[in-house]
């Protein structure tokens, strides 16, 4: 059984240890408590403790300084972590329905103690058994029940060595047997093998692998998912016909272990095939509900957007962790001043401020967004679950699609640069290791990647919104959508109309001026895109040449900036909703339209070329407004940040610790490192002071 938080707000919200950080603690101008039971919830701030507390107390997840696993090692001590999470059932099956986003919850908490381990977890329910709950029936609920009690280990195995986001060139096979009623699984050759699949490396027994589905007269009805056993979980040794192995050391996450697997004739049951989307008879008959083909196959890889939507979550935690650590230095860091005799905190430098309090910003509005987008996948999932193939149930799973395939690129980017601009705001300390920046990147490095490289992605939700203009201008369909997220095109016209007229940075100060600015901005990158299609199929490109041809300075664009629309623009609806405490109502506006003018001025080109924009004075207001903003922030800073730090167990920084400590916990930590503590009796302060070592070693 999971261990319990007891007592009051005390025990949940501690006070943070005196320190260095206290002077900005005391300029913050509301309190951070307030705002995190306000972001949180009391039930998801203990929720979020108790797991916290069990990584802290349990020796299986102590840290240790200077410790250089193997990479066998580390696999193995991730399976066992990961298997310990499930013995202290943090999270039942029942809870999942009942409180979902503790979902995405229990998976930041992990994976700010250890993107691998996040990894690990998500890709064998969320991802494994995501697929098996929403694309199977009822004969497959046995296996949800083995998923959660780990008598099996799942991965998800679509890619293969020679093809990954072209999911449509896959060539693994599936053929049905009548008589046997079984499917053969078979890889056709070394290109075909299942590749770089999470879990499947060492620990997975199971696998949802997609394959071309063939029935009898070598009629091909297109890929679709199988639950195939491909190792003995007592064992782990391969299944007859089966070659599964390891990836060896990649990049980052290397407490994963991805893996590559061919099949040479694996004969399974009928049973096997997950088939919510498609069923063969007994006799070799193909039956399917969808009499769409397209449909069919996008909802047969529905689990990709839960895997995107988690991606998402897990690039927002990195993005937490660094900008966490950066700020803590700099609101600690003293360099240069007025006078010689007086130094101040690097985070008064406006320079500082506008290279990390963005990224803070970002944090917050991408971590609602991400929030919000997993409740939406919980509709969609639940209604493919009940049976529902209604229109608007299809129109719910492309614009989910659509969201989640331009919001995994935003947000591993995000992160990316951020932890990056954290690095070097840090100094030379943010690049010792210990000080986990250099992890971080690395670790989210793959987020850019894995479950569709971003720039392929981007693609798919530029399709989709040329798709409703197309429509539009077709049919005179409105733009409609479940989410909402288009609808404001139903005024496309009058919003090209539209000319930036704010003329002073304090008219500026509200992401209402960005979101009028975005929803132009995607209005016009819409329709240039558009002209830019028709006009590239008018001189003879195919489709296919066409949607190239547009994708770089047209298609790419559209989707970021209509993403960056849609996280403004939740974010801008949540911070403003009635029930924010007017003692917050501040802050949060600031941090709303500091990401929204933020992430708009990036698009300053655009919105000049396309005459939103003119003459110098737009430019500056809106260059003005964000440093105003920054500077407006800078003393709630630290305050913003301890709202969102985990504890010092988990962010695992000397440089970010909660104490503000920075030269103290950084020399202990290196005196650690170098195993010099014990031998360091010849220098006074050690020789002398002997309460100095016992320090020392008890912030260790």
């Amino acid at each position: 059984m999971a261990p319990t938080v007891e007592g009051g707000d005390a025990a949940l919200l501690p006070e943070f240890p005196r320190g260095p950080l206290d002077a900005y603690r005391a300029r913050a101008s509301f309190s951070w408590k307030e705002l995190a039971l306000f972001t949180e919830g009391e039930d998801m701030l203990r929720f979020k403790k108790t797991i916290f507390s069990a990584l802290e107390n349990d020796p299986l997840f102590a840290r240790s300084p200077g410790a250089d696993l193997s990479l066998d090692r580390y696999r193995e001590l991730n399976f066992l972590r990961c298997k310990r999470i499930f013995e202290y059932d943090f999270l039942s099956v029942e809870d999942m329905f009942k409180s979902p986003l503790k979902v995405p919850a229990l998976i930041q908490c992990l994976g700010m103690y250890d993107s691998s381990l996040a990894a690990k977890y998500l890709l064998h329910t969320l991802v494994f058994g995501s697929a098996v709950y929403s694309s199977g029936s009822e004969r497959h609920l046995t296996y949800i029940q083995k998923i959660f009690s780990m008598e099996i280990f799942g991965c998800f195995a679509l890619t293969e060595l020679s093809h990954g986001s072209n999911t449509k060139a896959i060539r693994t096979t599936a053929h049905y047997d009548p008589a046997t009623k079984e499917f053969i699984i078979h890889s056709p050759d070394f290109e075909a093998a299942k590749f770089w699949v999470g879990n499947m490396g060492k620990t997975a027994t199971h696998a949802v692998v997609f394959a071309k589905l063939h029935v009898p007269g070598d009629q091909c009805h297109g890929l679709h998912p199988f639950i195939v056993q491909i190792r003995d979980p007592k064992t782990l040794l391969p299944m007859p016909g089966v070659m599964v192995g390891d990836m060896g050391k990649k990049l980052g996450q290397n407490g994963l272990d991805n893996g590559f697997a061919m099949f040479h004739k694996v004969r399974v049951p009928r049973q096997s095939l997950l088939n919510r989307m498609g069923d063969v008879t007994p006799e070799g008959t193909y039956v399917s509900p969808f009499k769409d083909v397209r449909q069919r196959f996008g909802v047969s890889l529905g689990g990709l957007s839960s895997g995107r939507v988690s991606i998402l979550s897990l690039a927002v935690v990195n993005l937490k962790l660094a900008i966490a650590i950066a700020l803590r230095f700099s609101a600690t860091r003293r360099q240069f001043g007025p006078t010689q005799e007086e130094e101040i905190a690097v985070l008064e430098y406006p320079m500082q401020q506008c290279r990390l309090l963005p990224y803070l910003a970002a944090a917050y509005a991408l971590d609602h967004f991400s929030k919000s987008l997993f409740l939406d996948l919980v509709e969609l999932q639940r209604g493919r679950a009940s049976g529902d193939c209604s229109a608007r149930q299809a129109e719910l799973g492309r614009e989910i699609h659509a969201l989640a395939s331009a919001g995994k690129p935003l947000a591993s980017w995000t992160a990316q640069q951020g932890i990056q601009e954290c690095r070097e705001a840090c100094g030379g300390h943010g690049y010792l290791a210990m000080n986990r920046l250099g992890v971080l990147r690395d670790d989210n490095d793959p987020n850019c990647t894995y479950e569709g490289d971003n720039n392929v992605l981007l693609q798919q939700t530029s399709n989709y919104l040329l798709g409703l203009l197309a429509h539009r201008v077709q049919d005179g369909a409105c733009f409609r959508s479940p989410l909402k997220s288009v609808d404001f095109l139903d005024a496309y016209p009058s919003i090209l109309d539209q000319k930036f007229e704010v003329s002073s940075v304090a008219d500026c100060l509200d992401s209402a001026v960005a979101l009028a600015a975005y929803k132009w901005l995607v209005c016009y990158l819409l329709r240039e895109t558009y002209q830019k299609l028709n006009q590239e199929k008018r001189s003879g490109s195919s489709d296919f040449e066409a949607r190239n041809n547009c994708q770089v300075s047209h298609g790419r664009p559209l989707a970021l900036a209509f993403l960056e629309l849609t996280v403004v623009q939740r974010f801008h609806e949540h911070v403003h909703q009635p029930c924010v405490p007017p003692s917050l109502r501040a802050v949060l506006g600031r941090l709303s339209a500091l990401y929204a003018l933020w992430s708009l001025s990036r698009h300053a080109a655009l919105l000049y070329r396309g005459g939103y924009f003119s003459g110098e004075q737009a430019g500056e207001v809106l260059e003005s407004a964000v440093l105003a903003l920054c500077s407006q922030l800078k003393d709630d800073a630290v305050a913003l940040v301890d709202v969102i730090a985990p504890p010092d167990f988990v962010l695992d920084s000397p440089i970010g610790r909660a104490d503000g400590e920075l030269y103290k916990n950084l020399w202990g930590a290196v005196l650690q490192e170098s195993k010099v503590l014990e031998r360091a009796s010849w220098w006074p302060e050690f020789s002398v002071n002997k309460p100095v070592i016992g320090s020392l070693k008890s912030k260790l």
